[in-house]
């Protein structure tokens, strides 16, 4: 299984980005698809996750300013994060999730700075 994820980039406070994310491979029609961040000098902490269902869920930092969202037919998951503030700078990883397994993309850095 890989990820390829993209969209990060520089943008001021306030601004929005878009990330996305393409899972490929041999995947179980039962999974979970998220998004986590590291911070320098911070642990990897859970941004985002969205599940086959569509069940998601969100760190109550990004609540009311991030989405995920889900296009199946391509195994893409969407991060639409919005009102970005410079504590939301950071490397965002994207990863999948099924079988007791877990697999990660490369990570994309989103930088929030005027």
């Amino acid at each position: 299984v890989q990820l390829q994820a993209s969209g990060g980039g520089l943008v001021q406070p306030g601004g929005s980005l878009r990330l996305s994310c393409a899972a490929s491979g041999s995947i179980f029609s039962i999974n979970v698809m998220g998004w986590y961040r590291q911070a320098p000098g911070k642990q990897r902490e859970r941004v985002a996750t969205v599940t086959s269902t569509g069940t998601t869920t969100f760190a109550d930092s990004v609540k009311g300013r991030f989405t995920i969202s889900r296009d199946y037919a391509k195994n893409t998951v969407y991060l639409q994060m919005n009102s970005l503030k410079p504590e939301d700078t950071a490397i965002y990883y994207c990863n999948i999730q099924f079988a007791g397994r877990t697999f990660w993309g490369q990570g994309t850095l989103v930088t929030v700075s005027s």
